[in-house]
């Protein structure tokens, strides 16, 4: 899953450190928790494995704009953020002119990445008794 997050990460623009493995640990074991305490399953399924990608990239870019800005300087978010499309869902972001700043931009992927496909966490719940 590592390098899936990784490859995830150059493909949205950022250029990922060996430094960065730790953050990147950190987050997918926070989302896999997460993901774990909210559908009451002991492993990730394939089926969210996509979705899981996304949080974890999104939980990382969370802690680097919070500890460590500076990374994400030359971040490109025109190439990252513009336009999304999956399936029948278009999400497009403000670029240009009178829109959003970069910061704005940056936190509207970022809730992007962290909430696209909770629901579908329905599909995978089991019963707690």
């Amino acid at each position: 899953m590592l390098e899936r997050i990784k490859e995830r990460l150059r493909s949205i623009g950022y250029a990922v450190k060996d430094s960065d493995d730790i953050a990147i640990n950190f987050a997918m074991q926070k989302v896999e928790n997460t993901i774990k305490n909210d559908c009451n399953i002991s492993a990730i399924p394939d089926g969210l494995m996509h979705i899981a990608i996304d949080m974890v990239v999104g939980e990382f870019l969370i802690s680097k704009k919070t500890f460590a800005p500076n990374d994400l300087l030359n971040f490109n978010l025109d190439s990252a953020i513009k336009q999304i499309q999956e399936g029948d869902t278009n999400i497009s972001f403000a670029v240009g002119e009178g829109s959003k700043t970069d910061e704005q931009r940056l936190d509207s992927f970022i809730d992007y990445l962290l909430n696209y496909g909770r629901d579908e966490f329905i599909a995978y719940r089991r019963f707690r008794w």
